[in-house]
């Protein structure tokens, strides 16, 4: 039996018509984020969208300025070569956006080294770009209201912590004068100051904040003379821990209704992704997805498990974190014992998204809601 052509199916293809070009975004609707953290270099171009904004074009190179730092106090030259090839990569994405708007920062690394300021300069010569060293309170104040659109309107104490490369930021708001529907906005404001005179809005009052000068390779360098694994684990979360003794927070018992942590780094999304099972990894299922204690307790002891090789070969991870993944839950282990929550709202947003909302806030293109 012969077989039957399908109806409407022809001999002859039908003529189809090719699709409309999409549309360049207007450049001069168009912001930019640069973050040189001690580990990596990132960028996010975007526009403003509602309440947000869309990503256009990104970028994001493991370029470990931070190398050696701990041991010379000084960037090294390799390490500054490393940064510079990134930067000039961000340098030919701007230029082909013909981006007019943006911010371009460096944070503990080149705080903390001697050459940082030089280093800065070098790179103007050769790129062109001027990037700014920025302090420990305008990092933190860039990670919070990164994260406002993550805030519960059942929140009334809220505590965001930024695991980064050289230092790590807590930052703890009271929300309990704000209404419900307002504290993702007044999280938002925040972009003008931690310190804020009492005006229209309700305002998020900031109890302490924090800069450690520990973050995943600062910490990972200061015992990596331990050769046991779990013993150079353990030391870290130990450590990280003491370093925490002069947060205000720390000091007082909290209720655990109403609290919430949210947690925003490479080593959050990859417990996060290590969870799910992410062979590859899939934004749209880590950012805002709720962990519980005992979740990422069970990543960690499989981690442990692994041991170094098999941490290094594991998907999941990946080759340019492996080296960092376990003083990075070193810090998020010890932060998860002193809180009264056994949740974290993991966020895959940071320093660059800060960045893009600050300047969009200042020159209010966004709509009034995160």
């Amino acid at each position: 039996m012969a077989p039957r052509r399908p109806h409407g199916a022809g001999a002859f293809p039908v003529a189809v018509e090719p699709p409309a070009p999409q549309q360049k975004p207007d450049p001069a609707t168009l912001y930019a984020a640069l973050d040189l953290g001690t580990n990596s270099c990132r960028m996010l171009i975007a526009q403003p969208k509602g309440a947000g904004f869309h990503v256009v074009d990104s970028f994001s190179k493991s370029v470990q300025l931070g190398q050696g730092l701990e041991a010379t106090g000084r960037l090294s030259r390799a390490a500054m070569t490393r940064t510079i090839g990134a930067i000039r990569v961000c340098r030919q994405k701007l230029q082909r956006h013909n981006v007019g708007r943006m911010r371009l920062v460096a944070t503990e690394a080149c705080r903390r080294a001697r050459n940082g300021a030089q280093f800065i300069d070098q790179v103007r010569r050769e790129t062109g770009l001027a990037l700014e060293i920025i302090q420990p309170e305008e990092e933190a104040r860039l990670a919070v209201i990164s994260c406002a659109p993550l805030v519960s309107t059942r929140t009334e104490q809220l505590l965001v912590v930024d695991i980064g490369g050289g230092s790590t930021e807590l930052v703890w708001i009271d929300l309990t004068s704000v209404p419900p529907r307002d504290r993702g906005r007044a999280i938002m404001r925040l972009h003008a100051g931690f310190r804020q005179a009492p005006g229209p809005f309700p305002v998020a009052r900031v109890v302490d904040w924090i800069s450690v000068p520990l973050g995943v390779a600062t910490l990972r360098d200061q015992f990596i003379d331990v050769e046991d694994d779990g013993a150079r684990f353990a030391l870290m979360s130990w450590y990280f821990e003491e370093n925490l003794s002069a947060f205000a927070p720390s000091a007082t018992e909290q209720s655990r209704e109403g609290f919430q942590i949210i947690g925003t780094s490479g080593t959050v999304t990859t417990v996060a992704a290590s969870h799910l099972g992410l062979r590859r990894y899939d934004r749209s299922k880590v950012d805002g997805l709720r962990m519980t204690s005992d979740q990422i307790d069970a990543v960690v002891r499989e981690y442990l498990a692994l041991g170094p090789e098999g941490r290094r070969t594991d998907p999941r991870i990946g080759r340019d974190r492996h080296e960092l993944i376990m003083s990075g839950v070193a810090i998020l282990q010890a932060l998860m014992r002193l809180w009264p929550t056994d949740r974290l709202s993991v966020a895959d947003r940071g320093l660059r998204e800060g960045l893009l909302y600050a300047q969009m806030s200042a020159d209010g293109v966004l709509e009034d809601a995160p």
